[in-house]
């Protein structure tokens, strides 16, 4: 059997209390999982409060699967550990294709994610296994590892250019030689120093795919510069290898320029940090700090930590964060995040996580394993440049043999063979996409929106329905007074202080809502007496020794009181807007009905310029699934001009929705909280999570994660998954039509192993630098 098709199995268990009953939510689940791409199987022990996942690790990394479980409420039975070795000598994707095949078929291995860019490999395997064994593994390979943490010498990080630069000047040498008539030992010495130091890392990469049976584009590079020497072209030999090695060192520079953009995250968090501890200050280490801490952070400091603030005001830019741009005030009771930076005044903070488990920490980790998750258009490619190289090398051999025994020159027909080994290369078309996704998610990570693998970014593209839950997504998620209608003879502030002083106490999100009013407009003050809530009704109490109340018509009744006609017009409007509306009376004194109090949860400010937003960046249907009444519903979203609103929507119907709207119009996104809806997260083919920054459930439950509580973050997401898009489809296109003509110009004659190698190095270096323009795509304005 090809170990590198083998499923795995992953058992996963309804977390205590999540969910309510396993057995009348397991059907949910199931739906919710069974469409996920890469899920070949589930099996449910409705006893046992289990299921267990079948998957193919060739399509769903075990990261995502479990991120997946997380979003509905689950919790993984570990079963894996895993490791992360840092890598030397991975010189080419094809390189890392083949040593994840070769990791992946291991049986105690359950998934390996390989990250070019950051040059490491991440290892889920069976516990109880020492990393040094899977270091020895891959060491055996060819390469050299070491634990992530170690650092790279000089030398290390720079080695590949300074033997490229080495080769340029060996070649530069033996050309002069020539040119000036030198002795030929000279120009020789020039030729085999360019050979030894542009081919020695590729060469040492080709006998290593070779012991393993493996073929790769080094092996097709060496073998070309060889056969360029066997037939005398020892000048174009070398030029094909100084250009490789110039090419090959130039690319992992400019890949390199995405790890450092995320690299520079952990900049962001001082190395120490100001502590009060026994009434004495002193700097500690970050990684000291323990929660409850103190920490002191003064004008322009960045923050050391995430916490609370304890003492003082002031303003702090969050941009590193959420990718907002304007400072953020904070005082007493304001969480602050590590990383961000302090404003104009002092403040006192509380430590509220460790080091390791700040948001930013999150950010950092997230990014990095977004990196190692591959598009599906990646996977594509690998999977082609498994069977394109050996056709590569029975078409090089054809193009030799054929002429040959033809009756052409041997030495013409072995050349012509040569240069065709050059330029049918596949570096350009297997660098084509990792160039162009991981620079996108660079791009999007300091904007605020973590994009969880190249997967979901292409996803992004392919959306045509976006699904929004509403309360806290297109609303406010708080309740507020909208309308404060008084009854004739009252003023609007009488009305209010009234129902103010009957909900001091209360908890309730109404009572909540007319405190914030009666602050807002300065009334209020008094306190009732004897307040006690009528369930299903309101509250009622003492004031000013009289009986008062505020609640809905049932208690209205029970004191024997009617709505006079203008107001009852006025009330019948505002329930018609979707709005709760609450009246307010006293058994005695002026009057006995004093007006009418709306509530409602407002769309956002933003959401219907976001709606809006999302049409211009091609979103064909917008819909609003919500479990309120459908009055509010469709009130919320006439305002903010969505196609359809559903209501009075459970769990299991907001998954069927997603379904038939996938069935319907294709690929669909679901915009939440990231707490609430997790089935619907799970079944729509991208989730989106809202407000991600200090959210620990937003951070683990979905796809994408816009860091900032801000819907103008959505739009971005698509129109920065097309633009990738169209760059990936640009760089295969392009990388695709140079490939061709140069194997045209190569069988017509009309072309010579220095062009054909100027063409390959040239159409290479042209495809990653077209991808890193990925990394300047600006966030559109609304």
């Amino acid at each position: 059997m090809d170990h590198h098709h083998q499923t795995r199995d992953l058992t996963i268990a309804a977390t205590p209390g999540a969910e309510g009953d396993f057995p009348g939510c397991a059907d949910v689940l199931y739906d919710a999982l069974a469409s996920h791409r890469g899920i070949v199987a589930i099996e449910m022990n409705r006893e046992a409060r289990t299921l267990t996942l079948r998957y193919d690790p060739t399509q769903v990394s075990l990261p995502a699967v479990e991120a997946l479980t997380q979003r509905l409420g689950l919790i993984v039975d570990r079963q894996f550990d895993s490791c992360t070795l840092e890598l030397q000598g991975l010189t080419c994707r094809s390189c890392a294709a083949g040593l994840e095949r070769r990791l992946a078929a291991l049986d105690m291995v359950a998934s390996v994610a390989i990250n070019p860019a950051a040059a490491s490999v991440t290892i889920a395997h069976a516990p109880g296994i020492p990393s040094a064994r899977f270091a020895t593994y891959v060491r055996s390979f060819g390469y050299r590892t070491r634990l992530k943490e170690q650092a790279r010498s000089l030398w290390g990080r720079h080695r590949p250019l300074i033997l490229s630069v080495a080769a340029g000047v060996a070649l530069l040498a033996a050309w002069v030689a020539g040119a000036l008539g030198g002795p030929r030992i000279v120009q020789a010495a020039g030729f085999a120093a360019a050979y030894l130091l542009g081919g020695g890392p590729a060469a040492a990469s080709a006998l290593t795919s070779f012991r393993r049976r493996e073929l790769d584009v080094n092996i097709l590079m060496v073998l070309a510069a060889v056969c360029a020497g066997a037939i005398g072209h020892w000048d174009e030999g070398a030029i094909l290898l100084f250009l490789f090695s110039l090419s090959s060192s130039l690319e992992a520079y400019a890949m390199g320029r995405t790890r450092r953009a995320i690299a520079s995250l952990t900049s962001l968090r001082p190395d120490t940090a100001v502590v009060r501890r026994g009434g004495q200050e002193t700097a500690v280490p970050v990684e000291a700090l323990a929660r409850g801490d103190l920490v002191i952070v003064r004008p322009g400091d960045r923050l050391p930590a995430d916490g609370v603030v304890t003492s003082g005001e002031s303003t702090v830019n969050e941009a590193p964060i959420t990718g907002e741009s304007m400072p953020v005030a904070k005082r007493p009771g304001s969480p602050v995040y590590a990383g961000t930076i302090n404003g104009p005044g002092a403040l006192e903070v509380t430590v509220t996580r460790l080091a390791g488990e700040t948001t930013l920490a999150k950010i950092i980790h997230l990014v990095a394993q977004a990196q190692s998750e591959k598009a599906a258009t990646q996977r594509i490619i690998d999977r082609f440049g498994e069977v394109y190289v050996p056709a590569v090398l029975g078409v090089v051999v054809l193009a030799a043999v054929v002429p040959i025994l033809a009756g052409a020159n041997p030495l013409t027909a072995f050349y012509r063979a040569t240069v065709l080994l050059v330029v049918c290369s596949p570096c350009a078309l297997v660098i084509s996409t990792p160039a162009s996704v991981l620079s996108a998610i660079a791009n999007a990570a300091r904007n605020g929106i973590l994009f969880k693998g190249g997967v979901h970014l292409e996803t992004a593209a392919r959306v045509r329905v976006l699904a929004f839950d509403k309360t806290g997504t297109l609303t406010q998620g708080t309740p507020a007074v909208t309308d404060v209608v008084p009854a004739p003879g009252v003023t609007a502030e009488e009305a209010l202080a009234v129902a103010a002083a009957l909900e001091r106490r209360s908890e309730h999100p109404l009572a909540r809502a007319v405190l914030a009013e009666a602050t807002r407009r300065g009334v209020g003050g008094h306190e009732a007496a004897e307040v006690r809530a009528v369930i299903g009704r309101g509250v009622r109490g003492r004031l000013d020794g009289h009986e008062a109340y505020v609640g809905n018509g049932f208690l209205v009744a029970e004191f024997g009181h009617r709505l006079p006609a203008e107001l009852e017009a006025v009330r019948a409007r505002l329930e018609g807007e979707g709005k709760t509306v609450m009246l307010v009376g006293r058994s005695s004194g002026r009057g006995e009905i004093l007006g009418l109090i709306a509530v409602a949860d407002p769309p956002r400010d933003d959401a219907a310029r976001a709606v809006a937003a999302l049409r211009r960046a091609g979103i064909a249907r917008i819909v609003m699934l919500t479990g309120d009444n459908p009055r509010v519903a469709q009130t919320i979203g006439a305002a903010v001009a969505v196609d359809e609103v559903y209501a009075e929507l459970l769990p299991q119907d907001k998954v069927r929705r997603i379904k038939a709207l996938a069935d319907e119009s294709g690929p669909v996104a679901m915009v939440g909280d990231g707490i609430n809806d997790a089935p619907a997260l799970a079944a729509a083919s991208l989730g989106i999570a809202m407000g991600g920054a200090g959210s620990d459930a937003a951070l683990e439950t979905a796809d994408v994660v816009l860091m900032g509580d801000d819907l103008r973050r959505l739009p971005y997401v698509i129109a920065l998954g097309r633009r990738a898009r169209r760059v990936i489809v640009q760089n295969l296109a392009f990388s695709s039509a140079v490939i061709a003509s140069l194997i045209v110009a190569t069988l017509a004659g009309w072309t010579s192993l220095t062009l054909g190698v100027i063409g390959h190095e040239g159409n290479t270096l042209l495809v990653v630098l077209n991808g890193l323009r990925l990394l300047r795509t600006k966030r559109l304005p609304l």
